[in-house]
């Protein structure tokens, strides 16, 4: 599941006439980058959640035939669902098995392939180093590899996890963020991670756009 739901207020004005998974990087949309690392992972259905000018992306995509895969849309309300929401919404058409999901409006050369063979908990969260953004990060990872909070040197949520869909039991339908039932389930040593070291980026403002393009183009 590709998360491309957000409004992208940080990214106005660009995003007024534009969803932000559309935004080019490196001369193609956004979310073309992880269609295609995906497809090349292994992956055969996609489902992408929207909102704002959500049309413009099923347009755009279409139903993933040029990439060999198929896709479904999980259109949500104006104003969105948040990520927890959004994933629950959408489970219907994520199946019974556990689903990676990753935020639209990253980039990264993360090898998605490891994903599909990986063995984890109720949840499994790649972690990156702390950006300027976010210096404190989220969550701890231990040395036997589960995820929790408390103090400590945290890093931050990639925003690409595997999920099973049991970690939503006892959610409601409606607008409600990830965090917490990732947390509800750290409590219970439930949420396993990894530190992932190479490239990543939060492209959440117009600024940290340009410097993407402008290090992918170099």
């Amino acid at each position: 599941m590709i998360l491309a739901a957000g409004r992208g207020e940080r990214m106005r004005p660009l995003t007024d006439r534009l969803p932000k998974p559309l935004l080019p990087v490196a001369g193609r949309p956004l979310i073309e980058h992880h269609i295609e690392a995906l497809m090349q992972a292994g992956f055969k259905e996609l489902v992408i959640n929207h909102a704002h000018l959500g049309k413009q992306i099923e347009t755009t995509l279409g139903d993933g035939q040029r990439w060999g895969i198929t896709i479904l849309y999980s259109p949500e309300p104006a104003g969105a669902l948040e990520t927890g929401g959004g994933i629950f919404k959408a489970l219907p058409l994520l199946g019974d098995a556990p689903f990676v999901v990753i935020n639209g409006d990253i980039w990264t050369d993360y090898d998605l392939t490891q994903l599909i063979t990986l063995e984890h908990k109720l949840a499994h969260l790649i972690l990156v180093d702390n950006p300027a953004h976010n210096p404190e990060g989220d969550f701890l990872l231990s040395n036997d590899g589960l995820c929790s909070e408390g103090r400590g040197k945290r890093l931050t949520f990639s925003c690409i996890g595997i999920y099973h869909p049991v970690l939503f039991a006892g959610c409601k339908s409606g607008a409600f963020p990830l965090a917490p039932v990732l947390k509800a389930a750290m409590a219970q040593g439930r949420v396993s991670g990894e530190h992932y070291t190479g490239r990543w980026v939060d492209v959440g403002t117009p600024q940290r756009l340009e410097e993407l393009n402008t290090t992918l183009s170099a």
